[in-house]
């Protein structure tokens, strides 16, 4: 088993403990080196639920929460739930159901109602929103940006961060001042997918070199992932869940140790108010 004298965190991946790798993948995250993990749910319709109320996300929720708890009895660390609505179940809702946007915008801004629950409860780390990194309808995008700004709108209330899952880019400042709005600070908005850098948040950066090395060189608050979708009919969709371990090797061997204290103390510090090191059974 590979040890890092560090924490070593995987800021967003998925779980599927019914029809994936479940836990298999925690295993294998541990075992080359990880030690805390981000678990964001599956989207509703991936886990079977044809959602028709914001408490209809509830068991998609209780999934996640629990395939986290027995992710933590696997890990050296620990690993937190992430809770939201995956901004693609507008495209569900409107091209495959017929409800009109406003209609699906309600939906997904009860589903997130449903989420914050967790978090005001201590069951989760923090939430999760968006908005669609494909072309829509300018009817679709503006339903869209107001679920994001409903999410925004329950991270203040909640005091934590919001992950987010948008269009390909570098610049976020439109979600920043939103943000600004509603007294959420920058660095609590993740951009998940992202590149090495971010105007208007923090970004999640997907775990390749070239990612890696334009954050390293930065040097701003950024954190590493993998985005696993641990769906087995799309075996190589994303990165496998060794993959932040063995680039966090990578890093080291580089002489990259301030980028991965920087990715894995200090930024998930600032962003979730988490400490790895304390959580660090060893």
């Amino acid at each position: 088993m590979q040890e890092f004298d560090t924490p070593v965190v995987d800021d967003h991946l998925h779980l599927d403990p019914d029809h994936g790798r479940g836990l298999e993948a925690v295993k294998d995250f541990a075992r080359s080196g990880g030690t805390h993990l981000l678990v964001v749910n599956k989207p509703s319709w991936l886990l079977g639920h044809e959602v028709e109320t914001g408490a209809d996300f509830r068991p998609v929720f209780e999934t996640t929460v629990e395939v986290v708890r027995e992710a933590t009895e696997l890990l050296p660390g620990r690993a937190w739930p992430v809770l939201g609505v995956h901004p693609g179940l507008v495209s569900k809702l409107v091209d495959d159901r017929g409800f009109d946007p406003e209609a699906a915008r309600d939906l997904m801004c009860a589903g997130l109602d449903t989420a914050a629950e967790f978090v005001r409860e201590g069951d989760a780390l923090a939430l999760k929103s968006g908005r669609p990194h494909y072309e829509v309808t300018d009817a679709v995008w503006e339903a869209s940006n107001a679920v994001l700004r409903r999410g925004l709108d329950l991270a203040a209330d909640c005091d934590c961060a919001l992950q987010l899952h948008t269009e390909s880019t570098t610049d976020l400042s439109d979600v920043a001042e939103w943000a600004d709005e509603r007294g959420v600070p920058g660095e609590r908005v993740v951009k998940h997918y992202a590149q090495g850098h971010l105007t208007g948040g923090t970004p999640s950066v997907m775990s390749d070199k070239d990612r890696l090395e334009d954050a390293a060189e930065r040097g701003d608050p950024f954190l590493m992932e993998t985005d696993f979708i641990d769906d087995p009919d799309r075996p190589g969709a994303v990165m496998g869940p060794k993959t932040v371990p063995r680039r966090v090797d990578w890093l080291l061997d580089e002489g990259r140790d301030d980028a991965v204290r920087n990715a894995h103390v200090e930024t998930p510090a600032l962003v979730y108010g988490v400490d790895t090191e304390a959580t660090l059974d060893r």
